[in-house]
């Protein structure tokens, strides 16, 4: 089964920008991989996901702001980050599954540790 590992997290200014790298152990072609973020306190929440075939969907907050690519080549997906906002400080988390739905809708079992991602003023 494929491993996920998240990178790329770290300590930002507000308006400032981050890549985020999702790397399979093996490939993550056939899968739909999504990303997800917790804050302090509060509940995971996903942000954006792409389809084995580079579909991509957003929750409606970083629509704009934020963008989800794959590189098959390199069995990465990504997300990039901008404009950040304090509301943007959570672990994030990248997660696969079968279909975009099952992702979309937290019904995956492939999940990564998280990588922090921290704005500040």
């Amino acid at each position: 089964q494929v491993q996920l590992v998240e990178t790329g997290g770290g300590l930002v200014q507000v308006g400032g920008s981050l890549r985020l790298s999702c790397s399979g152990s093996g490939p993550l072609s056939r899968y739909a991989v999504g990303w997800y973020r917790q804050a302090p306190g509060k509940q995971r929440e996903w942000v954006a996901a792409i389809s084995d075939g580079g579909t991509t969907v957003y929750e409606y907050t970083v629509l704009g702001q934020f963008t989800i690519s794959r590189d098959n080549g390199k069995n990465t997906v990504y997300l990039q980050m901008n404009r950040l906002k304090l509301d943007d400080t959570a672990v994030y988390y990248c997660t696969a599954g079968s279909r975009l739905n099952l992702v979309r809708s937290n019904r995956t079992n492939l999940w990564g540790q998280g990588t922090q991602v921290t704005v500040s003023l």
